[in-house]
């Protein structure tokens, strides 16, 4: 049985490969970031109008990854952006693409539990989103630290892998079929996989291919943000993923994929808004 310790640092690992082999093409939209002052990724765009204004605001975005993301908000006024990541060759990537973008952005390697001792002052909005809470085994304490580093007034927000979209098994050949534990266990699922979310054949093979995760229901993570202090503003779930684990199943419609029939059946994702 491996320690906590040990977990993290497979999944470190692993997603310093994962960072590898996602800069092997412009499965970001890297080039546009870098080319267009006024671009900002699809995926906070379909958010960013949930902010208000951001001028003179300080944003911190958990598990930023490459910080294509974390860009826009530098790009839309944020006086203050700070992006945090597990992964140390991640945010090697994420400094280059922000100085090539023309922004300034503080990145800080650490654990996301960590967030509070590795970065200083508050901010007006915590930001993460998406793929992150699967690699978090302990949620009560996720969102103690989400709470620490919010100023008075300040919102929380988070888009995410909806947890009854990942209880379905990867063999979707007689279709949809429940496999995985929609509730967190005491350990993780452990995974050996040589290949990220990215639909690249051509893209580099993961080598650190261990990694773990943990699902956490719906009632899990809004009864956590409740227990450390937040008050919840809205809270939404949708029939699109921003990946494509069933290509036999999905089509994409812009940025986001759905089942192709009767898309209503399964939640793919969900959002949560928050204030302190």
């Amino acid at each position: 049985m491996l320690t906590e310790t040990e977990w993290f640092a497979d999944n470190q690992a692993n997603w310093n490969d994962r960072a590898r082999t996602h800069m092997s093409g412009n499965y970001y939209g890297v080039n546009e970031l870098i080319t267009n002052p006024e671009s900002i990724s699809a995926e906070l765009a379909q958010d960013i109008h949930r902010f208000g204004n951001l001028n003179g605001k300080s944003v911190i975005h958990l598990q930023c990854h490459l910080g294509t993301d974390t860009i826009g908000f530098a790009r839309r006024g944020a006086k203050r952006v700070v992006g945090l990541d597990l992964s140390d060759t991640s945010l090697e990537f994420a400094k280059d693409i922000a100085a090539k973008s023309g922004v300034t952005v503080e990145f800080v390697h650490s654990n996301v539990y960590d967030a509070r001792e590795n970065v200083e002052g508050s901010f007006d909005l915590v930001y993460t989103s998406l793929g992150v809470l699967c690699w978090l085994p302990d949620i009560e304490k996720w969102a103690e630290t989400i709470v620490s580093l919010m100023a008075p007034g300040g919102c929380f927000f988070i888009r995410d892998d909806h947890p009854m979209f990942m209880t379905i098994g990867d063999d979707v050949s007689n279709g949809l079929k429940i496999e995985q534990s929609y509730f967190q266990l005491d350990q993780p699922l452990t995974w050996e996989d040589e290949t990220s979310y990215i639909l690249d054949d051509n893209a580099p093979k993961i080598k650190a291919k261990r990694n773990h995760q943990w699902n956490h229901s719906i009632g899990e993570i809004i009864t956590a943000l409740i227990r450390a202090g937040l008050t919840i503003d809205s809270v939404e779930e949708t029939p699109y993923s921003a990946w494509c684990p069933w290509p036999e199943l999905m089509v994409k419609e812009g940025h986001v994929y759905r089942l192709k029939d009767a898309p209503e059946r399964l939640p793919l994702q969900f959002v949560i808004c928050a204030h302190k």
